[in-house]
């Protein structure tokens, strides 16, 4: 049995019973929290003690989204699902690009979102035991510490990885020099490969991309209708 907490935030009662319940049964802590700026405060008091945080779109006081760019603000590595009626494709992508790890699109199987939590702690717990290996990968100029998940460039400033940059960034270090399929990447960290995790996978690699733009010589190339390569050319 688990004992992660998770910080659950979700108006709608019924729903809200439901999750929690089932997730309780799954040996997780819950604190279901019905707005976002009650959330935002618990979170601010008890940061240290969540290993994840479930978020509705819509709530009242402070949204889904805002709540997930204050969060980010003060933690960039603990993992953020969104659960969302939002239809539009848009909504979702918004949602990875303020710093979202997934969503989950209403109505989701309870078993769907087991999976994904699980798919998230079980990184946690690999990073935080795995001290058998060297843990850290040169590229470029840059220094990519994959237990802590960070990103040191050049000029020495630190970027604090989220959850999905971190797996994203170790599964090219892994095949450097390699294009790697987009139907590949996406399997490997979705476990799925259709067009709407493909528009989720481009938003990462644009946030990868911005943190790689200091060393001219470290790329992530597009290859088109094909999918991506890193490289890094010696200097």
């Amino acid at each position: 049995m688990s004992s992660k907490k998770i910080l659950f935030v979700e108006d709608d009662p019924t729903l809200g019973f439901v999750v929690k319940d089932h997730l309780t049964l799954e040996g997780y802590i819950i604190e279901w929290i019905k707005d976002g700026q009650t959330a935002f405060e618990t979170f601010e008091k008890e940061e240290n003690n969540f290993d994840l945080c479930i978020f509705d779109v819509m709530l009242p006081k402070l949204d889904g989204f805002e709540l997930a760019q204050k969060v980010r603000a003060k933690n960039k590595q603990i993992p953020i699902l969104f659960l969302t009626a939002k239809s539009l494709q848009e909504d979702r992508l918004h949602a990875l690009r303020i710093g979202a790890d997934d969503y989950l699109t209403k109505p989701f199987s309870i078993e769907e979102l087991v999976l994904k939590i699980e798919v998230f702690l079980r990184r946690s717990v690999i990073s935080q035991t795995d001290n058998s290996k060297n843990s850290s990968i040169k590229i470029g100029n840059y220094i990519f510490d994959i237990k802590n998940m960070s990103l040191l460039s050049p000029s020495q400033k630190k970027h604090s990885l989220t959850s999905r940059e971190a797996e994203l960034l170790e599964l090219f270090c892994k095949n450097k020099e390699q294009v790697l399929r987009r139907e590949f990447i996406l399997t490997e960290l979705w476990g799925d490969d259709d067009y709407f995790l493909g528009r989720s996978l481009d938003v990462f690699i644009s946030r990868l991309r911005k943190y790689l733009k200091e060393d001219s010589n470290v790329k992530i190339e597009n290859i088109p209708r094909v999918g991506f390569k890193i490289t890094a050319k010696a200097v």
